[in-house]
């Protein structure tokens, strides 16, 4: 019998050890998605920079207060932050029509929305797929930044979209790719409502770490 009690408190331990780890990653990618740094996200959930750090290398675990704390901090729901764990490896997701992850950008001034369409498994980001709706055509962009390679494609609605120091002109069934690194941003929303899918591929694992 202490053998048996003993098992199932090491399988105890490495399920929450797993658990700590996706909650760690999870909060990580968003924050670094939304352009948040460390001490930005504490302050809003109310923590020290020195928790959410051990919480995001899975160094310590939290209580669903401080989750849910977190998760108001980064604009999703608490449910968000559990999503796809324990996924088995190479399983297929399905992401039904207006059931993406609704993410806010807290780190523009426009707090741009838009639905994130499938979530990497594992601690690096490989690609992000993201449906966006723009509909207020005097809405202002800020430029954006990021590694990796993004492809636009033109759903409905027509814009001007800035990559760089060159301006295109896009329309339902058009497509652009740039380099992420270069500035770019919809500069001119011309005919709204506006939607398109845009796609990022990271070229190499996206090692992040952790901002202070």
């Amino acid at each position: 019998m202490a053998l048996i009690k003993e098992t199932e408190s090491t399988k105890t331990d490495i399920q929450n050890k797993s658990l700590g780890r996706h909650l760690g990653t999870t909060i990580r990618q968003l924050r670094l998605q939304h352009n948040l740094t460390i001490a930005a996200v504490s302050e809003r959930a109310g923590i020290s920079r020195g928790m959410l750090s051990k919480i995001e290398n899975s160094l310590a675990a939290t209580s669903l207060e401080t989750l849910e704390q977190l998760a108001n901090a980064l604009g999703v729901t608490l449910s968000k932050l559990f999503q796809n764990y324990n996924l088995p490896l190479g399983a297929a997701q399905l992401v039904k029509k207006g059931e993406g992850m609704e993410v806010v950008r807290r780190g523009t001034r426009v707090g741009h929305t838009y639905q994130l369409l499938a979530y990497d498994q594992g601690p690096h980001k490989t690609f992000e797929p993201f449906l966006i709706t723009l509909e207020d055509s005097c809405e202002e962009f800020p430029a954006f930044e990021h590694p990796g390679t993004e492809f636009i494609h033109m759903l409905e609605g027509k814009l001007e979209y800035r990559v760089g120091k060159d301006t295109f002109t896009l329309s339902s069934g058009d497509s652009l790719t740039f380099r992420g690194e270069i500035p770019h941003n919809p500069e001119t929303l011309i005919e709204t409502p506006i939607k398109f899918l845009a796609i990022i591929h990271y070229d190499t694992p996206n090692l992040e770490h952790s901002e202070e």
